[in-house]
């Protein structure tokens, strides 16, 4: 017998077979199996499946949480705000007898929009029609004016460096917190001085300082028009004004037509300023010529026209809604985007 046929040293085995590792290796199995959790399936108890309901995502910016109080002042204030433009555009639809007998939120006995329609722009020799000429006379030229005004001023402080600009800021400002009433009498007592009470300068020439649209712009241009823009056109050879036409204008745009509905919004709705300036009815605009109609009607012994104001109040917010619907699509930001490479 060769030594290599002899048999070696038995190794010792464990009473279930196999060498002491490997039974040391299972035992060290089954106390993991033993701490690991349990994936069995069960039904969900009743408790379970609320408290998952319970659980919800976190309120993000993106993906805001509902909320009751939120939702309920929003409609209280939504309410509030439409109630006026309801009411109006029912009692429109009313004669004299049902605009004073009948309930103010619900219909009269017979439809007359249209009649008072008519009546309306008929009534004291087409007296509303003339002040809706004069209306659109002091929006287009003042607020039209004071847009243009407020752009170019506000790209100029906001792109040219000169001497005083700090200055002009803080004259701004001032002339923003300062309100128009408190400048009224003084601006009368000096158009007066110079003869131009009563006449339509008396409402336009005011009409054409907009401090706070000139700081919307001042502010809108400085975030819009990037820097190196106005450096690349220039070195391309552009001059300053083919560049604020061509390049800053159109980035300007939103800005521009948010500066002009305030101001067109602003004056025809001016009450004030006409009030003290202009006693002719002739250059009345419409909100002084319904007021006027209305102290008539108050009047003892003056015709009641009631109907006719209302419906006059009505065709007044007509063209200022056009208007909206017609600039929304402008009102969008973000135009300078991607033209400045990074």
């Amino acid at each position: 017998m060769s030594t290599t046929d002899l048999p070696g040293p038995s190794r010792p085995t464990d009473r279930r077979g196999g060498t002491p590792e490997e039974a040391a290796s299972a035992s060290y199995r089954t106390e993991k199996e033993a701490e690991a959790p349990s994936y069995r399936t069960e039904k969900p108890s009743g408790t379970t499946v609320r408290a998952a309901r319970r659980r919800r995502p976190p309120s993000t910016p993106l993906n805001p949480r509902p909320s009751i109080p939120l939702t309920l002042v929003t409609g209280l204030v939504l309410v509030y705000s439409l109630l006026p433009l309801v009411w109006l555009v029912i009692n429109s639809t009313k004669d004299q007898r049902d605009l004073l007998d009948s309930f103010g939120l619900w219909f009269g006995r017979s439809m007359n929009l249209f009649d008072n329609i008519s009546r309306t722009l008929a009534y004291d020799d087409g007296a509303f029609v003339r002040w809706l000429l004069n209306t659109l006379l002091y929006v287009v030229v003042g607020g039209g004016g004071a847009t243009v005004l407020a752009v170019l001023g506000g790209y100029a402080l906001a792109k040219y460096r000169f001497p005083g600009r700090r200055a002009v800021f803080a004259v701004v400002l001032g002339a923003v917190a300062i309100p128009g009433t408190a400048l009224a009498v003084p601006t009368f007592l000096m158009f007066s001085e110079m003869g131009l009470t009563n006449t339509p300068w008396a409402v336009i020439i005011p009409s054409l300082i907009s401090p706070f649209g000139l700081y919307l712009m001042w502010v809108f241009a400085a975030e819009s028009v990037p820097d190196e823009l106005l450096e690349a056109a220039r070195i391309d050879g552009s001059g300053e004004l083919r560049t604020f036409f061509r390049i800053a204008l159109p980035l300007l745009m939103p800005g521009t037509v948010t500066v002009l509905l305030f101001s067109m919004v602003a004056t025809w709705n001016n009450y004030f300023l006409p009030l003290i300036m202009i006693k002719d009815p002739e250059w009345f605009p419409l909100t002084l010529g319904l007021n006027a109609w209305n102290a008539q009607a108050q009047t003892a012994g003056g015709e009641a026209v009631f109907d006719l104001i209302v419906t006059g109040s009505l065709l007044t917010i007509i063209p200022i809604v056009v208007v909206f619907l017609l600039l929304q699509r402008y009102w969008q930001s973000g135009l300078s985007a991607g033209s400045v490479k990074e």
